[in-house]
């Protein structure tokens, strides 16, 4: 078990400073790259070990289950047990309020707690029909959105139409006034039917922590420390139930990043990170800017990038510091048209790929779903293995779910092998029963993802019998359940596309940031200066995820052959600018 000493050793100067400041309020502000996780599971074990923090009262809260599971991870390599980091709850905030909820209402309200639905789509359906809205395709999911996003900032159904308008809000094509009245009809469908929704759990369940004396109490006495990651992604909402649960106390740790607001447009706001210190005037506020994830040359175009959107506040002026070798200059190419630039991105990375550099190493980030298509079909035809991340979880995926209950239930049903090498042919054996095949599916779209998450977890029974020959059946079943739980999705072989929301936590050795012209980025719907210059945070999130190599460039024209018209993003004349200055990195610029 590690002493105290040790703890902070491993750190430096500034995420040492972290782990020292155990008390009060305590205001992280992390660059990308920075080392924020090392930096608050060593506060955790430090606090730990020096007898300020009883580590079963420390709540975590994040916004992912695979970022609960990493800090559960890094807890347990840190000291586990030994310290007693293992009791730390890592939660999502609707995971802790369900609990809550469920646990409480019985006792509170009585009876059981309301049915949870994941998805307002089908209760949606019938306010439209109650209505007799026919709201096309596509509408009733940005009335969900708009819904969302009214519920997480507080606006009920009577204030939407005018919040919406000041906040600039695009209803669709059923206007703010059919918005709101789908909305209110949703709401009286939903309690009618005894149902609760995502934004419901969180509202409920600070409800009955601050009227309830006896359930404040009770989970206030369980919970005394409070660590909030990615705190600049906090909405309203859930700003509301983390005060009920500290009541009055300031034993709060955030940690966050204000150039990564990066989801404004669902509630969350940067300024309760950014004003911290205003709320909480003895708290105590450390910057990490020492970048260990990317080299100089990306550090610095990521500096350029966002040093350009004007005059930063104190609390964003913090420029990052690059702590890994030096690496290749950044490209910036220009493309014809769109067909030009998909086979130009997809002839790079096979040249990267036959060089030996790992295809799983490499990502193609765009700024809209609709992007994907060109580049999976300029991929097939060169013949490089790709894999398309999307926004579901991949355990929550329901051939991933099938695949579980089929691998349990062969677990259950046959004698287990000793034959050692038999796992990945007995776990192929499942699967096939599922669509696996040796061959890739020729289409995209469903077919190909369901494929793909099948493969995904075939590999993940090669990993096990490479790491441990004698793995059996039950091995890999609870392999599976304790990464489900953990939230480590697999990754496949293959060069990564995504959005760059979807990047969003991760990081790859190549990044490709194809599609840069005005009109996808900033995207054509940023009309007020704060819409683009949070698009110039997300295309700075993207620039972040790179390690070693970064690749981006523009198409003049829509189509095969097509006219010229489409102008390069206005980000890159920033870029552009900042490599003629003598202190900077040179982006290498071809045509």
């Amino acid at each position: 078990m590690p002493d105290a000493d040790a703890v902070l050793a491993a750190l430096d100067p500034e995420q040492r400073e972290v782990a020292l400041a155990t008390r009060g309020p305590v205001c992280v502000l992390a660059g990308a790259g920075t080392g924020k996780t090392r930096a608050i599971t060593h506060r955790i074990a430090y606090a730990a070990l020096t007898g300020v923090a009883d580590p079963a009262r420390v709540l975590a809260l994040t916004f992912t289950v695979r970022a609960a599971g990493e800090l559960r991870a890094r807890l347990r390599l840190l000291g586990g047990a030994g310290l007693g980091t293992e009791a730390v709850r890592a939660s999502t905030f609707h995971a802790a309020a369900l609990r809550q909820l469920t646990y409480f209402w019985p006792r509170v309200i009585g009876g059981r707690a309301p049915r949870l639905v994941e998805s307002k789509l089908p209760l949606l359906g019938e306010a439209a029909r109650v209505l007799r809205i026919r709201p096309g395709e596509g509408g009733l999911a940005d009335v969900a959105a708009e819904i969302e996003w009214a519920k997480v900032t507080q606006t009920r159904p009577d204030g939407y139409v005018a919040a919406a308008a000041q906040a600039g809000r695009s209803p669709g094509t059923l206007g703010a006034d059919g918005v709101a009245a789908l909305y209110d009809t949703y709401e009286r469908l939903r309690r009618e039917q005894q149902l609760i929704d995502f934004e419901s759990v969180l509202e409920l369940t600070a409800a009955i922590v601050t009227e309830s004396r006896a359930v404040g109490d009770q989970v206030r006495s369980t919970f005394r420390h409070f660590v909030v990651d990615e705190y600049q992604d906090v909405n309203p909402l859930q700003k509301l139930l983390l005060d009920a649960w500290l009541g009055g106390r300031d034993d709060l740790c955030v940690v966050g990043d204000p150039n990564q607001t990066i989801y404004s447009f669902t509630g969350a706001t940067h300024q309760y990170l950014t004003r911290f210190a205003a709320e909480h005037r003895n708290a105590t506020v450390v910057r990490l800017v020492r970048d260990y994830r990317s080299t100089p040359q990306v550090v610095t175009l990521a500096n350029q990038l966002i040093g350009a959107g004007g005059r930063p506040s104190e609390s964003q002026a913090a420029r990052l510091i690059a702590q890994r070798p030096s690496g290749p200059e950044p490209v910036l190419t220009g493309y014809g048209d769109e067909a030009a630039e998909a086979e130009g991105v997809a002839h790079t990375i096979r040249a990267l790929v036959e060089g030996g550099h790992p295809a799983r190493e490499i990502a193609i980030l765009v700024r809209i779903n609709a992007m994907l298509e060109r580049f999976e079909t300029a991929l097939t035809a060169a013949g490089v293995a790709y894999q398309v991340r999307g926004s579901e979880r991949f355990y929550d995926r329901p051939e991933v779910r099938q695949a579980l209950m089929l691998l349990r239930g062969a677990l259950r049903g046959t004698a287990e092998t000793d034959t050692v090498g038999s796992l990945p042919a007995e776990v192929r054996t499942v699967l096939s029963g599922l669509g696996l095949t040796a061959a890739e599916p020729a289409g995209g779209g469903t077919s190909r993802q369901r494929w793909e998450s099948l493969v995904a977890v075939a590999q993940l029974a090669d990993d096990l019998a490479a790491a441990r020959p004698a793995a059996t059946m039950a091995d890999f079943v609870a392999d599976l359940q304790q990464r489900a739980a953990l939230g480590h999705a697999p990754v496949l072989d293959g060069v990564m596309l995504a959005t760059m929301h979807a990047a969003k936590g991760l990081e790859w050795d190549t990044v490709v940031l194809p599609g840069l012209v005005e009109g996808v980025m900033p995207i054509v719907y940023a009309r007020t200066p704060a819409a683009v210059e949070e698009e110039r945070r997300l295309l700075y999130v993207a620039v972040t995820r790179a390690r070693e190599r970064l690749y981006l460039s523009w198409a003049g024209a829509r189509g095969s052959g097509g006219r010229g018209g489409a102008e390069p993003s206005r980000y890159l004349a920033a870029l552009r600018a900042g490599a003629a200055s003598p202190t900077s990195k040179k982006v290498v610029s071809r045509t």
